[in-house]
């Protein structure tokens, strides 16, 4: 006989699992605009301050594919209010920090315990509602993957400068006890078969050394100047090494930590290429556009998430219809769509220039919206179609975790590739100003006032800010052929994409 449970309140069990994912997502960047003030208050530098963020990504990453082993373990629904009450707990506890240290170590635990948050929520929503509507489920936690980074450094930025920073991290202590009452209330009757894993120790401790290492070299190397430091290398070496007993390890063992034999199904394969290399250059757009806008245009923080905001808009109007009848269709549609809308929003970039005003740079943040509000449903749909119900908590923690470190190493590759080309155009737009041309010594003149130290100091601001609006739109041309290459990627899969039914054997 076999069972499908539903909770006495479907609404309310989604509020509260949905509210538990915004908080831990947001978590994500709501603290970068306040590095500064963090910093100034601990008394520490800048570089410093920027571990608040590498010790929380570093330990969600390491987490995020233990999903798979902790749900066996304990449960979906106990993993789940557990990891929500510790966030809490952490998330106070960084509060209250009076050092770095302190802080830094409090992250640490924060982004252990949210690593499975996010996948545990993506099981138990596709569990509790029923085939038909799983579309729905999934756009709904869409829309909150998109627009809780978005929400973050502007919340992060208004509760700096009216409260004070540790109130970033306070705000999440009643979410967190409101979200884990209300779905332990609501999924307390819920049958859960555990086993008890025979713990994989060379698995686990060579992927907190490898992916651990791998994550500071990503989140490090600009800062670092990448291959010249000594602590760079080091570090590269021992996540190479890691990542290489870890791979052997899990495709040889019996009982691995993580399940990398997920990957012999197709469309969990398809899928999962799909969601990290979109998700890779959705997440450089999001790096790269505030970053523009304050280097370039001048726009403080809090304007430059203004003007980022707009992507939000369309995925919070469309997720209930995307949702409904977005199964409807054939899916590999739908994110193809995704793609080019994306693709394209990326080719209008690339002719933006530093004149350009607010309205141009928000209006193509708002139809970006559209391309976002189609891609993550059909694609998390897509890689989770094929697998079996005691699969879907690893695959998911294992795609999550996946697309986390193609964000990383994102924002690694685009941020070093702006900074080196604009170097190089620097190069090539001064070559033709000497002491020898009237043409620029007449500039300088006109610039300076007479005044030829001053007028270089000008010319070169000048020179460098077009240097890095080129390479700007370089990248953004390089993004929108990513996009439009994922079209094809997504027809590989191969349809019926209705995620299996979740069963339960009454005899458990």
């Amino acid at each position: 006989m076999t069972t499908e449970f539903r909770p006495p309140n479907l609404a309310l069990s989604t509020v509260g699992l949905s509210l538990a994912t915004f908080m831990q997502v947001l978590d994500t960047t709501i603290a970068n605009v306040s590095l500064p003030t963090i910093a100034g208050n601990l008394g520490v530098s800048s570089n410093q301050s920027t571990w608040v963020i590498t010790s929380f990504a570093v330990s969600m990453a390491i987490a995020l594919p233990l999903t798979g082993f902790l749900s066996r373990r304990f449960g979906e629904v106990r993993l789940f209010t557990a990891c929500t009450l510790l966030f809490a707990l952490t998330s106070f506890l960084c509060g209250v920090s009076q050092s770095m240290g302190m802080l830094i170590l409090f992250r640490a635990l924060q982004g252990a315990v949210a690593g499975p948050m996010y996948p545990i929520t993506q099981s138990l929503l596709i569990g509790i509602y029923p085939p038909a509507k799983r579309g729905m489920a999934l756009a709904l936690l869409a829309m909150v993957t998109v627009v809780a980074p978005i929400a973050g450094p502007i919340l992060g930025g208004w509760i700096t400068d009216n409260y004070s920073w540790p109130w970033i991290f306070f705000i999440n202590v009643p979410i967190g006890i409101f979200a884990s009452m209300v779905v332990a209330n609501q999924l307390r009757a819920k049958v859960e078969q555990t086993e008890r894993p025979k713990i994989d120790y060379v698995g686990l401790v060579s992927l907190i050394v490898g992916v651990g290492a791998l994550q500071i070299v990503l989140d490090k190397g600009n800062d670092e100047d990448w291959f010249n430091s000594t602590f760079i290398i080091v570090t590269s070496i021992v996540a190479a090494i890691g990542i290489a007993v870890f791979l052997i390890w899990e495709l040889t063992d019996k009982d691995p930590i993580v399940d990398l034999k997920l990957f012999r199904h197709r469309n969990f394969t398809v899928g999962t290429i799909a969601l990290i290399l979109g998700y890779a250059a959705f997440f450089a757009i999001a790096l790269m556009v505030p970053l523009w806008l304050q280097r370039n245009l001048g726009y403080t923080a809090i304007w430059a998430g203004y003007a980022s905001a707009p992507l939000g808009i369309i995925p919070v109007l469309l997720t209930f219809v995307v949702g409904k009848y977005g199964p409807r269709m054939d899916l590999r549609l739908l994110a193809a769509a995704a793609f080019v809308v994306m693709g394209l929003t990326c080719f209008m970039r690339a002719d933006f220039f530093i004149g350009i005003d607010f309205y141009h740079v928000a209006m193509v943040q708002l139809w970006q919206g559209l391309g976002v509000a189609l891609f993550f449903m059909p694609v998390l749909t897509i890689l989770l179609s094929d697998l079996q119900q005691n699969e879907i908590a690893s695959g998911s923690g294992l795609a999550t975790f996946l697309r986390t470190l193609g964000g990383s190493f994102s924002a690694s590759l685009t941020t070093l590739l702006w900074e080196r080309r604009a170097v190089t155009h620097h190069e090539q737009l001064t070559e033709h100003i000497t002491a020898y041309s009237p043409t620029a010594q007449a500039a300088m003149q006109q610039i300076g006032q007479g005044d030829q130290q001053t007028a270089a100091g000008v010319l070169n601001g000048i020179i460098t800010q077009q240097a890095y609006q080129i390479s700007f739109n370089e990248v953004f041309h390089a993004l929108g052929w990513i996009f439009l290459a994922l079209v094809l990627v997504i027809w590989l899969a191969k349809p019926p994409f209705t995620p299996k039914a979740r069963t339960v054997s009454g005899g458990h």
